[in-house]
């Protein structure tokens, strides 16, 4: 699973909220820009980042290391 996380959960986290900085600070929407606003092939670009974030997020919350102390 690191290799997955490293190679591909990452980048699209990194490139979906790189998409939400531009929609923020400058109202540009890249992937509406390169797919055209509302189609299927960004809608699907959206899915598949929105999957990516989730699969990332729950694996670091079930890799996490241990916190606390043996006695």
């Amino acid at each position: 699973m690191r290799g997955l996380t490293s190679y591909v959960l990452k980048p699209l986290t990194f490139i979906g909220a790189l998409n939400w900085g531009l929609i923020g600070i400058f109202g540009f929407d890249l992937v509406a820009f390169l797919f055209g606003p509302a189609t299927l092939a960004s809608n699907i670009v959206y899915a598949i980042i929105g999957i990516a974030a989730l699969i990332w997020l729950i694996w670091i919350w079930v890799d996490r290391p241990e916190t606390r102390r043996d006695r």
